[in-house]
This record gives C-alpha cells, sequence and structure tokens, in this order.
C-alpha cells in the first residue's frame, strides 16, 4: 500500500473545514476519506504553526541570524585554513631543500 501525500492547499481547506465545528472530525474524514488521527495532526500542526501566518518569531529570527554569522565564521576559517596549509606545504618543501630528506 502507498502512502499519499497531500498538498498543502488541500491540507489548510479540511483544517479549516475542521475549526468550523459545523462537522465532527469524523464526518469530515469519512466525506474526504481520511484517517481521524491523521486529521488531528494536521489540527495540531495548523495551530503550532499559526503564528508563521504573520512573519518569523524571534526565535526563528534570531536562529536565522546566528546560522548567517555562523557562515561567514565557517568561510573564514576555510580561508585561513587553506593559507595555514599552503604555508605548511611550502615550509615543508623548504626544509627538505636545506636540510635534505629526512
Amino acid at each position: 500500500m502507498q502512502k499519499r501525500s497531500f498538498m498543502p492547499e488541500y491540507k489548510a481547506k479540511v483544517v479549516l473545514e475542521i475549526l468550523k465545528e459545523e462537522k465532527t472530525i469524523g464526518e469530515i474524514a469519512k466525506e474526504h476519506d481520511l484517517n481521524v488521527k491523521l486529521l488531528h495532526s494536521w489540527k495540531k500542526e495548523f495551530l503550532v504553526n499559526i503564528g508563521r501566518v504573520f512573519g518569523e518569531t524571534k526565535i526563528e529570527k534570531d536562529v536565522r541570524n546566528r546560522e548567517k554569522i555562523l557562515e561567514h565564521e565557517r568561510k573564514e576559517l576555510m580561508a585561513k585554513l587553506g593559507e595555514l596549509t599552503i604555508e605548511n606545504d611550502w615550509l615543508k618543501k623548504k626544509s627538505i631543500e636545506i636540510f635534505g630528506q629526512k
């Protein structure tokens, strides 16, 4: 049995129908040939994320900003690592030229 997937628009339509409370979740599930537990899950997910409709939360902005800072730091460290690798290779080559092979 293949797992069905649903478009976000469809999920939103069904959840809005649940929130209207004109029918029970059981009735809505039967009409749409869906599992009641699935509809409870969609409703919960919708209610948890409803604040995102009006923009990012402060925590989400802070996380995004921190990610940008960390990415910038990572790039700087990778550049420094590259410089040090080149310098190390050059020093090895010069030490072999001056002191010979070990």
